[in-house]
């Protein structure tokens, strides 16, 4: 009962926040209570809730100063260099600025965070995005992808929690699957080439001066990214509203949040390409690309909790590039919108990761679907293992389908000869599918600020990873790692 109640609850929230029946807060907090009650725990439901809270306390808080801290830097011109770079050799190309997406998504992801990839990849790419009036689903599909590709680096976490699972050595896991890894980045390139070109196809191309010169209009930004629309051409007199409803690989919805978005009413939404907005410090300019490769540093080398970085860069970040109190508290209100949205979402997410593992839900559902496991499977576990990741690493956290499911994988496998090695290299393939789910905080700071509706974000999406998730896994077939 447990295991169908899970899926049902699952399924519900799904359907409800991609038919934009609920928003994703109120149906992560009603959704797991409605479900709660019904399995004969609600009166538990104060305990799995405050148990989910606490463990997603100081993720929140990371995000929240996280959020500061980088909305700082956006205000103070740190990034304004890279933006006008991409621009310059992008040439207001939509195929350049998607792969650039792409591109700077997977380097950024070195650092081996979700939410400071997402940052600074929509803090430089959106205003070419917005300006262009390309569709913003793709750039938060793509970067999402990438980052996902990249999540399996040591210091990123799967890595480690299935190595601390298993008891192995993470490099024994990481450094032999890097060649399916890097088909797997491979394709996320190719994806984006691919989705570049039909963007370049559905509003053509300008040239750099007329990028540049072009003054914000009220417009319709669809989630398509080709269709009938290819004739459209982006020009200085291009008419207010630009239509992309048509076909494609598109969802063929709003990636704005409510559908339609009037540019004036974005906060600040070109500060990127301003060169006299007030809040540039570009005296501190050198002293603010220290600070924060130092920041990205020590969370690389794990010197402090990553929440303690933040708060102490975001800290320093205010007093030094804005001494005046008055300064301070306009800049902290000038970001209090994504720290609400975001710091929300995460402890609305912990109601239902919360409820999820207190009833006994995951945990059921996780046996049912190794049961499910034909015994005939036995000598292929590893790629059973593999095609498990996707749908389990989506539904689950990443600590629960590690420690919870991959060790009763990893001792079906030996049952049949397969080394828990190759278990949990396999394990690592949903990872591209897993940055996407609703129950990673990061994805909420990447629609966030890219205004999209998580909807629409998780229509796009969800496709394209789940391909790339598979070229990693076939990949690691081929190469015979797994």
């Amino acid at each position: 009962m447990l295991t169908i109640l899970g899926f049902a609850m699952i399924a519900t929230f799904l359907v409800l926040i991609m038919t934009k029946k609920m928003s994703p807060i109120a149906a992560l907090v009603l959704i797991p209570a409605l479900f709660c009650v019904a399995v004969g725990q609600g009166a538990q439901l104060g305990d799995y809730v405050i148990e989910g809270v606490g463990n997603l306390a100081p993720t929140a808080a990371m995000l929240m100063f996280a959020i500061v801290y980088f909305g700082v830097m956006i205000d103070v011109g740190l990034f304004d260099p890279i933006v006008r770079g991409i621009l310059k050799f992008c040439q207001a190309d939509p195929m350049r600025i998607v792969v650039g997406t792409a591109v700077l998504a997977a380097v950024v992801s070195l650092d081996g965070d979700g939410s400071t990839t997402f940052m600074i990849t929509v803090s430089a790419m959106y205003p070419l995005y917005k300006r262009l009036k390309m569709s913003l689903v793709v750039m938060t599909g793509v970067a999402a992808t990438a980052n996902g590709v990249m999540n399996t680096l040591p210091w990123g976490g799967p890595t480690a929690r299935a190595a601390t699972a298993l008891k192995l050595d993470a490099s024994e896991i990481f450094v032999p699957m890097i060649p399916a890894l890097a088909m797997g980045l491979l394709a996320v390139f190719v994806l984006a080439y691919v989705l570049g070109i039909r963007e370049r196809r559905r509003l053509g191309m300008l040239t750099l001066d007329e990028a540049l010169a072009r003054e914000p209009e009220p417009e319709t930004v669809s989630a398509g990214t080709g269709g009938t629309g290819g004739k459209d051409r982006l020009r200085k007199d291009t008419a207010a509203s630009v239509s992309a409803s048509g076909t494609g690989t598109g969802s063929g919805t709003s990636a704005s949040v409510g559908g339609t978005e009037n540019v004036d009413e974005d906060d600040d939404e070109f500060q990127g390409l301003d060169p006299n907005r007030p809040t540039l410090r570009p005296k501190l300019y050198w002293f603010n690309a220290g600070l924060t490769a130092a920041l990205l540093t020590a969370m690389i080398m794990e010197l402090l909790p990553i929440p303690v970085l933040f708060l102490l860069g975001a800290a320093l970040a205010l007093t030094v590039n804005f001494p005046h109190m008055p300064d301070q508290r306009a800049r902290i209100a000038a970001h209090a919108d994504n720290v609400l949205n975001v710091s929300g979402m995460v402890f609305a997410a912990a109601v239902f990761t919360g409820v999820l593992t207190g009833t006994g839900m995951v945990e059921h559902m996780a046996d049912w679907v190794v049961g499910t496991v034909p015994e005939a499977m036995g000598p292929h576990m590893a790629i059973v293992t593999g095609l498990l990741s996707l749908p389990l690493t989506y539904f689950m956290s990443n600590d629960g389908f590690y420690f919870g499911v991959l060790p009763v994988l990893a001792e079906a496998g030996a049952a049949h000869g397969v080394s828990p090695v190759e278990i949990a290299r396999a394990s690592l393939a949903g990872q591209a599918l897993h940055m996407s789910s609703p129950l990673v905080p990061a994805v909420y700071v990447l629609v966030g600020m890219a205004k999209v509706e998580f909807g629409d974000h998780t229509r796009f999406t969800v496709k394209w990873a789940v391909l790339t998730s598979l070229v990693v896994l076939a990949a690691g077939i081929l190469f015979g790692i797994m």
